[in-house]
């Protein structure tokens, strides 16, 4: 399967893997890589009326709440630890203002910024995770189709954590990124990263290609060549640390080996140390300027 490229149109790629979806449907998925903009896509690219059903399942833990067993409790640590990381990397210097949230799932992130003075606006597809976020906090909570009613330049911070991957109209996407964040403003894209070490490692079983729900899969090289040519300058990269090791630990139980959890944090472990010398995380967080 060859078709060209989601970002760039080039008709230069060519498969570069082949991955299972190991965490729900088991159908097999082709990645393609262009080797004009280096962006790497999933094929094929389910409808929007399909796409849905590959995220019905008990085990997405990034919309569950209040799950028992020892998985979901790490993860529920880790994700409180992660968000204080999060919360001090986006806002840095910043004073309150207006921040919009894409793919803000249950509203964990929007409900801390709630509490340090922002005025909040989330977008997220699922009508589960909208629901449990409503109730949660004060922040208008909109469908995906709604970003069209945002007035341009009415956002002070953007954020997306781990959300990018999930789009499938790139193009307009960062149309809208560009539209509605003011001058000055900062946009800020956290995503895992196929050039780190464990990804490396895993190959096809790298649980953060996660087919089909991630449809984009992104490196420091696509990143750049996206923004190369717009006014949001890139400023900083940072990284989220405790990713390597859940996608090593999801990576370990795709292969059905046992002592996942041991083996996953050996592994995460390895691969912060390697990235401590090669800037290749597992997770990068990349913080544009828009000028």
């Amino acid at each position: 399967m060859n078709e060209k490229c989601p970002w760039c149109e080039s008709q230069k790629t060519q498969n570069y893997l082949w991955v299972k979806d190991e965490f729900l449907s088991k159908e097999d998925f082709q990645i393609n890589e262009c080797h004009n903009c280096g962006l790497l896509f999933t094929l094929p690219r389910p409808s929007k009326e399909k796409i849905g059903e590959y995220y019905k399942s008990n085990e997405y833990y990034s919309h569950q709440e209040n799950k028992n067993g020892l998985i979901p409790k790490l993860y529920e640590l880790i994700k409180r630890i992660n968000l204080k990381r999060k919360w001090k990397m986006a806002a840095n210097n910043m004073h309150s203002g207006k921040i919009l949230d894409i793919g803000c799932g249950v509203g964990d992130f929007l409900h801390i910024m709630e509490e340090k003075g922002w005025e909040t606006t989330g977008i997220e597809p699922s009508e589960d995770a909208k629901k449990i976020a409503k109730k949660r906090m004060k922040a208008n909570i909109l469908a995906p189709e709604e970003i069209e009613k945002l007035e341009d330049e009415s956002q002070d911070l953007i954020t997306m954590w781990h959300v990018l991957e999930h789009v499938d109209d790139l193009k307009s996407e960062v149309y809208h990124l560009h539209r509605l964040l003011k001058k000055g403003g900062r946009l800020v894209l956290a995503l895992p990263n196929f050039q780190s070490f464990d990804a490396q490692y895993y190959k096809q079983f790298w649980a953060a290609y996660d087919v089909p729900r991630h449809l984009n899969h992104f490196c420091k090289k696509s990143i750049t060549k996206i923004f190369s040519n717009s006014t949001l300058k890139l400023t900083k990269t940072d990284k989220l640390i405790w990713d390597a090791f859940y996608i090593s630990y999801m990576s370990e139980l795709y292969q059905h080996h046992n002592m996942a959890l041991i083996r996953g944090a050996i592994r995460g472990l390895q691969s912060n140390l390697k990235a401590t010398k090669s800037g290749e995380w597992s997770s990068l967080v990349y913080i544009f300027q828009k000028e």
